[in-house]
This record gives C-alpha cells, sequence and structure tokens, in this order.
C-alpha cells in the first residue's frame, strides 16, 4: 500500500469518500454504458418495431436510467448506498424524479428540437441530448440522490447558573 492516502487502495476502503473525480470517472464509465443500452434501445424501437422517435426515445431514456440506477447504486455510489440499505426505494424513487425527470424531459425536449426544427439524424441527436443531460445528471445524483448521509450534531450542553 502506499503512504498517499487514497493511492494503491480500492475506492471504497476504510470509509474513505472516493475522489470527485474518481466519482466522475465512474458516472461517465456507467453513464457510456447507459448511452449503448439507450441507442440500442432506441434502435430496436424504431427501426425494429417501427415506434415514433419521441414514444421511443421515452422508452429507451427509461431503460438507461434503470440501468444506470442499478450500477450508481452498486459501484459509483456503493459507499453511501451501504449507509443507508433500506433507502434503496427511496434513492431509485428520487433517481427517477430527479435524473428520469432530467433525462427524459431533456431528451424529449432536445429531440423534438435537434430533429424536427433542425432536420438532425434522430441517432445523432439523441447523443447531443445525452451530452448535454450528463453534467445535471451527476449533479442531481450527488447532492440529491446519493447524498452523503447528514451527521446528526451533539445536542449542545446546557449550562450550569453560576454558583453565588
Amino acid at each position: 500500500m502506499s503512504a498517499t492516502p487514497g493511492v494503491g487502495r480500492p475506492w471504497h476502503s476504510h470509509g474513505e469518500e472516493p475522489a470527485t473525480l474518481r466519482r466522475w470517472l465512474a458516472f461517465n464509465f456507467v453513464g457510456a454504458l447507459g448511452i449503448l443500452i439507450q441507442l440500442s434501445t432506441l434502435a430496436v424501437l424504431t427501426a425494429g418495431a417501427g415506434l415514433h422517435y419521441l414514444l421511443a426515445t421515452g422508452l429507451a431514456v427509461e431503460a438507461a436510467v434503470l440501468h444506470n440506477f442499478l450500477w450508481h447504486e452498486r459501484w459509483t455510489w456503493r459507499d453511501r448506498a451501504r449507509q443507508d440499505k433500506p433507502g434503496w426505494w427511496r434513492r431509485l424513487l428520487r433517481f427517477q424524479i430527479a435524473n428520469g425527470a432530467l433525462s427524459l424531459g431533456g431528451n424529449l425536449v432536445l429531440m423534438q428540437i435537434l430533429v424536427s426544427t433542425w432536420a438532425m439524424n434522430y441517432t445523432l441527436a439523441n447523443g447531443v441530448s445525452i451530452t448535454l443531460c450528463s453534467i445535471l445528471n451527476f449533479l442531481a445524483s450527488d447532492r440529491l440522490v446519493f447524498a452523503r448521509p447528514r451527521q446528526l450534531a451533539p445536542h449542545p450542553v446546557p449550562k450550569r447558573p453560576a454558583a453565588v
């Protein structure tokens, strides 16, 4: 093991908070896999099943959102998730509301603008939409969904009146 804190150690050892950069890289790796799922689902639903691109986009985004939550829970924010195991359903709900709404709303609005207004190819437009939503999704995940547990402040000890 290195004497330098955090170097040569697993991300989540000894209760240490991983550096934001490492968490950002993990978030983007999971997101890249989610992009593959989203784009694959979009292609299958549009070209394969003949769905309208906006309906297919919504379904593809939801598939990616669920995929990403599971991997963020198990890897990116594993240290925080372990501290609140019963809170899994609350985190999933917060992830759906925060990241799901950002991803779905952002993707649908941007897809409508990019495809209908700017006549961009829907696959390229989807890639642009995903990229633009990623920073907001990271911040929402880090600050809202997988927030650090709040430390309870100790109750102040009441001062005794001075002896007369």
